[in-house]
This record gives structure tokens, C-alpha cells and sequence, in this order.
């Protein structure tokens, strides 16, 4: 007989990442914690540190992510608030293009999605997208 499956809370899933979050997470490239005192676990700050050898060099991206009432079963909003010219963002800095996003499952989390985004700063066909002036924001 099969044991059920145990459904951890949004919550509890939320508050590891948020520990996780502020231990550094091992990835001194990426970092993520809660907007404020966001007692909703619904607003959170990321930075993505950009790699080496690409136009993203050495540059600080801001993003905002939301994670609605349903995560982790349905994927966060995600949003450079940082300009950056990346194939997986809309014109004003939505994240809505990538991969991992469109094959989110319940174990997905916030670092891995950073971890990903950054990933894709090193593809190819983003090393030759001409960037905006450092510290430049969406509206």
C-alpha cells in the first residue's frame, strides 16, 4: 500500500526559503529576502550579481518576485526592476519567457529560478544584446 504523499505548507515552504535566503544560500551570486516586514510571505527583493566575460559583468540586477497564495504549486511573478535587454524579458522587465518558469513544479524555488536567470545571462544569443547604462530602472 502506497503511503500518501505529505503537502508542505505555502508557509513552511516560504519561511525555508527565507532562511535559506538569509544564510547566503552558498551562491554569493544571487541573493533573496522578503519586501520589508511582508508578514504575507508575498513580496520579495532578489539580486543577481552578472557574470564574467558577458555584457552583464560585475553589474547589480534588482528584482522583485511575487509568490501568490498558490505557491509553490503555481510559479512566482518575476520582475527585473534593473533595466537589462535579456531574450527572456518583456520590454519592461518581466520574466516571462524562461524555461524554468514554464516547467515549474512544487520543488522549484526561488534560488534555483535565480540561479537559472543568471545561467541565461551566459547564453549566446544574450552575450550580444547591447544593455542599457548601469543603474538605470523600469518605471
Amino acid at each position: 500500500m502506497a503511503k500518501p504523499e505529505v503537502v508542505v505548507p505555502r508557509n513552511f515552504i516560504l519561511i525555508d526559503e527565507l532562511e535559506e535566503g538569509i544564510r547566503g544560500g552558498g551562491d554569493v551570486t544571487i541573493s533573496w529576502g522578503l519586501v520589508d516586514d511582508d508578514r504575507t510571505l508575498t513580496h520579495w527583493n532578489a539580486t543577481i550579481i552578472g557574470p564574467l566575460k558577458t555584457p552583464y559583468e560585475n553589474r547589480i540586477y534588482n528584482l522583485r518576485i511575487e509568490c501568490g497564495p498558490h505557491y509553490p504549486d503555481l510559479r512566482p511573478q518575476v520582475r527585473f526592476l534593473t533595466k537589462i535587454n535579456l531574450n527572456v524579458c518583456t520590454d519592461n522587465g518581466e520574466v516571462i519567457n524562461h524555461s524554468y518558469l514554464h516547467h515549474w513544479k512544487r520543488s522549484c524555488s526561488m534560488k534555483c529560478l535565480l540561479q537559472e536567470i543568471r545561467k541565461t545571462m551566459t547564453n549566446k544569443e544574450n552575450k550580444s544584446l547591447r544593455q542599457p547604462p548601469e543603474n538605470t530602472f523600469f518605471n
